[in-house]
């Protein structure tokens, strides 16, 4: 049984490995436990703890999280906790956080927010990312284009599969694994056909997401 007394004294002791600590032992409590314990530490001088508590409400989920995670991502100084705030999002699974997500890839500056925005588009699989997403593709940014990749994949958006087979033959190889695995979401003759040519990758890793994406189609 977890102590919730002695979680809330550790979160308040001077010593971040403490805090840090406690913060990991929250995840044996509810939701309705933890997150007026997480909340202790939100605003936290050390980074990493506040960065840990920013992540712990999105797998947390309970009425809070949601307005505390938009706040952060739209308001708060450091580019590091927008974009956790936008991960963190992407985990609460909330349709409502759609629109801030759009508009963080769209305003915020610094590429590791906009390439966090993408990604939780793709977990909260809502169909209407897909323009976003295309853009995305377009950007000089290589994990941007990554991260839009998968997430098209993940948002299902068939339609998208002309834009993202001009990277097949990316010279980035990470872009192709994202590219054969997104792939294995579309059961049509082009994707079919592309991931047959993905399958003969020079690079193991990509060749391997392929063929399991191929099997992924065929069963």
């Amino acid at each position: 049984m977890i102590d919730l007394e002695k979680l809330s004294t550790q979160l308040e002791s001077p010593n971040s490995r403490d805090r840090l600590l406690a913060l990991v032992s929250l995840r044996e409590v509810s939701a309705a436990d933890a997150v007026p314990l997480i909340k202790k530490v939100l605003n936290d001088e050390i980074l990493p703890v506040r960065s840990m508590a920013v992540f712990a409400l999105g797998v947390k989920p309970t009425e809070e999280c949601y307005p505390i995670l938009v706040k952060l991502l739209e308001g708060d100084d450091d580019y590091g906790i927008r974009a956790d705030a936008a991960g963190a999002l992407g985990y609460l699974g909330d349709e409502r956080a759609f629109e801030p997500l759009v508009r963080a890839f769209y305003e915020d500056t610094n590429w590791l927010v906009r390439f966090s925005a993408a990604v939780s588009l793709g977990n909260l699989q809502d169909i209407r990312a897909k323009e976003v997403l295309l853009e995305a593709l377009d950007s000089e940014e290589v994990v941007l284009q990554q991260a839009a990749i998968a997430a098209l994949g993940e948002i299902g958006a068939v339609e998208a599969t002309e834009s993202m087979l001009r990277f097949a033959g990316s010279e980035d190889w990470l872009i192709r694994q994202r590219l054969a695995e997104a792939l294995g979401n579309f059961n049509t003759d082009k994707s079919i056909s592309a991931l047959q040519f993905l399958a003969k990758d020079s690079h193991p890793q990509v060749s391997q997401a392929a063929l399991i994406s191929l099997q992924r189609l065929q069963q």
